[in-house]
């Protein structure tokens, strides 16, 4: 090969450099440079898929124990056996690239329930079940019985069993099945028979069964070439393939792309409806869809009290939903092992050892954030402390300790975040108060612990309305028991089941924090949201 790609007029992508090859080769009437010019295209083409393997990201041990499994089956024993119904091939596998294609697309989409029309032996099943979450699921239509007896075995080793669901029969049953069921997809794979891609496309689309925002993935758009070889290739699955093309291309409900991938695969979404009638209830304020407002992209949040318990889970969320951390907490070890979790998982994130009792470091712990992270539009007061005593043995040591830090170090925070916020005409301050402010707990005796948590709601009432018109939100919420480390201790754990029968909902409690975050929550202030599973109507 020729040095020099970058020059002007050079051919860019591989495939115009094997066709700027071929070309050559055409044109030459030398027999060696032809074959020298066969030979470079060969191994051109020859090294393609292998290289992208080689820099992709291998799939999981089982799921490549699965591929192998697939490929040195012997089909057409099972066949005569009358194991299947139609004679596989071993090509039928979609082997380890593209089943990471469809795993990194669900990951991209967050999605929770994807629907594979045509499983073959599980291999992109089992890529697809491995990215999900665990409360995920994908439903994979097959119409071959013993597929499921083939793959099921490697589901239950990759222990992702639960997250599968084989739906055998024809496919387009099993589209209506699931239909019935009130099943709609993130994310659908279309690999089955390509005669019948356009029924099972009209299927999806007419039932509704893609979430807004979801995708349809459709393989072998390409058919081995013959559905734009000149001339046309008359066959039946290249006509089939080519119709299908051709109206998923003029339908005015989608967007779809095509990707020389292996042997073709399209991305098809659902568009938006763009008209002069859409309004916002249609499109989306700011044309975002709810999903979308609920990403901190490009903010900065700051917690304090994070370096352990609900404060290190509101890190997390904060970070997984785009924003800059800064993890705030008077155990600076503690607020650098947190900044380490988030920086492997990819979020940036900063570490700020700060006592929130006192006014200048207050402020320092602001100025900090701003002067390193460059702003900041989320603030969550999380930073407390709780003794327990019944109030005739309360020290007053107790209580002042209780109070500077669960009010008056909230406060301090409040008022330095607000300078700078109210200097932008823009911020979110988020404190976190107690379902202790709306009961009194029990068995447990608190009484300074409960004074202090119902004076940060009264805080947060009086900063929301008086913020209100100044470009600031500000609300706090009021959990109930929630599931920490410290919870789960053996000192606390007899408490804890205690707490779980007072609970309705009898589960600990999780929080809503990157919804009051972010612009979902925009026309929300002074307000405390109760997260205690129906703890405090008991």
């Amino acid at each position: 090969m020729e040095n020099g790609v970058h020059k002007t007029g050079q051919p860019d992508t591989p495939v115009e450099v094997l066709v700027d090859v071929l070309g050559k080769a055409l044109q030459s009437s030398d027999i060696h440079e032809v074959k020298g010019l066969l030979e470079n295209a060969y191994k051109l083409a020859h090294g393609l898929d292998p290289y992208l393997d080689a820099i992709s990201t291998p799939p999981s041990e089982v799921c490549q124990e699965l591929i192998h499994a697939s490929l040195d089956h012997d089909w057409a024993e099972a066949h005569n056996q009358g194991k299947t119904q139609f004679l596989q091939k071993r090509e039928c596998c979609a082997g380890a690239l593209e089943g990471q294609l469809i795993a990194t697309l669900c990951k991209l989409a967050s999605a929770k329930t994807v629907l594979e029309v045509g499983m073959f032996t599980g291999t992109t099943t089992l890529a697809v079940a491995q990215a999900l979450p665990h409360d995920g699921k994908v439903y994979a239509l097959e119409i071959e019985d013993y597929m499921r007896e083939f793959a099921q075995p490697y589901f239950q080793r990759a222990g992702v069993s639960d997250r599968v669901e084989v739906v055998v029969g024809p496919a387009s049953k099993g589209i209506a099945q699931l239909a019935a069921r009130g099943n709609r997809f993130d994310l659908a794979f279309l690999d089955a028979d390509k005669t019948g891609y356009l029924g099972y496309y009209n299927q999806l689309m007419d039932l509704n069964l893609i979430v807004p925002g979801g995708a349809i993935i459709v393989d072998n758009t390409l058919m081995k070439g013959r559905t734009y070889y000149p001339g046309g290739v008359k066959d039946e699955l290249a006509d089939a393939i080519r119709e299908f093309n051709e109206v998923v291309r003029k339908d005015a409900r989608v967007d779809v792309v095509a990707l020389p991938f292996r042997d073709g695969v399209s991305i098809i979404t659902r568009r938006r409806d763009a008209s002069a009638e859409a309004d916002d209830v249609i499109t989306g304020t700011a044309h975002s869809r709810i999903l979308q407002r609920l990403k901190l992209n490009g903010k900065v949040a700051l917690i304090t009290g994070a370096g352990q318990g609900i404060g290190r889970a509101f890190a997390h969320a904060l970070g997984e939903a785009g924003a800059a951390v800064a993890v705030a907490d008077i155990n600076g070890d503690a607020a650098e092992r947190v900044a380490a979790e988030l920086a492997a998982k990819g979020v940036r994130a900063i570490a700020i050892t700060a006592d929130v009792t006192q006014a200048k470091e207050c402020q320092r712990m602001v100025d900090t954030v701003v002067e390193r992270l460059g702003a900041l539009d989320i603030a969550v007061n999380n930073a407390g402390v709780n003794f327990n005593n019944a109030a005739e043995d309360t020290p007053e040591n107790e209580w002042d300790t209780t109070f500077s830090l669960n009010t008056k170090g909230l406060f301090l925070c409040c008022q330095a975040e607000g300078r700078h916020m109210l200097a932008r005409g823009r911020g979110r301050i988020i404190n976190t108060a107690s379902m202790a402010s709306l009961l009194v707990p029990h068995p447990q005796k608190q009484i300074a612990y409960n004074a202090s948590k119902a004076a940060v709601v009264k805080i947060t009432q009086t900063l929301g309305a008086e913020w209100a018109g100044r470009g600031l939100t500000v609300n706090c919420m009021s959990p109930g028991i929630v599931n920490t480390a410290l919870i789960q201790s053996e000192a606390l754990r007899p408490l804890a089941k205690e707490w779980l029968q007072q609970i309705p909902m009898g589960r600990l409690a999780e929080a809503a924090i990157v919804f009051m975050a972010s612009d979902a929550s925009s026309y929300m202030t002074g307000h405390n949201l109760v997260l205690d599973g129906g703890h405090t109507l008991w």
